[in-house]
């Protein structure tokens, strides 16, 4: 390894963990919730059960806010015994919520445009804002640095596809985007997260790593040390919603983190912080990985190879930061989702749905270091 690179290796280890280690003797206190200063608002939540949207009510109910829940009731039906739960479906079941008044809906769980449609022009005369959780994945690509919410988005080439793969998923969202704004013009607050992590995250995407650095032994990490990362903590961008309705907040925003540009080492190391067993890391080259089949976000989640998205990384996330989104340390979130994890069954926490399999893991770092030493 140039001494280069070894030298901003070991900077990394040693600021990210330092700063991991303060957070945690802070964290609780900092996300103890505060009662909201105004008045209390009616809000309705449109899913709720998830992955957000129990972080969304909790926050609410701790600032005094008055919550319904409109889902279908098969997610996580025993959570929040004493809400108000409107049964219905998205796809051609709106009834229940047909007269009814809310000062704000948050949207979670739309991704095909006409449930949006449907559900904003039935509440627009009834409620007075319309929150609705986008994605990053709307653009059409990153090839610069600190591209902000002006940056191009996706066009469906049919918009009446309703059909989500990765092809259509952005351009879909998009439309639903518009449909918030159409039916609320003025009164829509559009929120474009990009990767959403920490307790509850059903997906394993970001789980992984504090998960396989808790495991310990020689980790795979993944391309470039110095490459951004970008994600945010479910609870930030969930307490977020809720201020938004609370301040009138209205308009698009890049909803990412951390607050200040993180590498992928500085994230790793980060992790590393909060485990006490015995690590290595091991940088493989991004051609190298590709050559192998190793997937990016899926097999390594959080890491996008260099070719086409430059600018992901400095995504600019300061309109948002100006209109009050905050941040956990990566320490209490990467804490908080071991926690949570080691919650799980056995045989749940033996299949995750993200990441590479250990076995894969070792046959790939087998490889590169075969190849390496071929080249000595």
């Amino acid at each position: 390894m140039p001494s280069t690179r070894r030298e901003f290796l070991q900077r990394s280890a040693a600021l990210t963990g330092a700063l991991a280690l303060g957070a945690l003797g802070r964290a609780r206190a900092d996300e103890a919730p505060t009662v909201s200063p105004g008045k209390p608002l009616r809000i309705l939540i449109l899913g709720g059960t998830g992955f957000i949207g129990p972080h969304q009510v909790g926050y609410a109910l701790a600032r005094g806010h008055e919550v319904t829940l409109f889902n279908r009731g098969q997610t996580n039906p025993q959570l929040f015994p004493d809400v108000e739960k409107l049964r219905g479906d998205r796809d051609g079941d709106l009834e229940a919520l047909r007269g009814r008044e809310w000062d704000a809906v948050i949207d979670n769980s739309a991704t095909i445009p006409r449930w949006v449609r449907d559900s904003a022009q039935l509440l627009k005369d009834n409620v007075g804002q319309y929150v609705y959780i986008s994605t990053l994945s709307v653009y059409q690509g990153f090839p610069e640095h600190g591209m902000d919410e002006t940056a191009p988005v996706r066009e469906l080439e049919d918009p009446t596809i309703e059909e989500v793969s990765g092809r259509t998923y952005g351009g879909m969202k998009v439309l639903c985007e518009r449909e918030a704004q159409r039916a609320f013009p003025g009164r829509a607050t559009v929120l474009r997260p990009g990767l959403i992590v920490g307790p509850g995250d059903g997906t394993d995407r970001w789980t992984y790593w504090p998960a396989r650095i808790e495991r310990g032994g020689e980790v795979l990490a993944p391309g470039d040390p110095t490459r951004l990362v970008r994600y945010i903590d479910a609870r930030d961008v969930s307490e977020w919603c809720v201020r938004v309705a609370e301040e009138k907040v209205m308009g698009v925003y890049n909803t990412v983190g951390p607050r200040s540009h993180l590498s992928m080492s500085e994230m790793l190391y980060g992790i590393r912080a909060v485990v006490s067993n015995e690590i290595s890391f091991t940088w493989v080259g991004e051609d190298f990985l590709a050559e192998l089949g190793v997937r990016p976000w899926s097999d390594l989640p959080a890491w996008l190879p260099q070719a086409g998205n430059e600018g992901y990384g400095s995504v600019s996330r300061q309109r948002a930061i100006a209109h009050g989104l905050t941040f956990r340390p990566l320490a209490v979130t990467a804490r908080d989702t071991l926690e949570w994890w080691a919650s799980l069954s056995d045989e749940r926490r033996s299949s995750p749905r993200a990441g590479l399999p250990p076995e894969r893991e070792a046959e790939v770092l087998a490889a590169w270091h075969a190849r390496n030493s071929r080249e000595r």
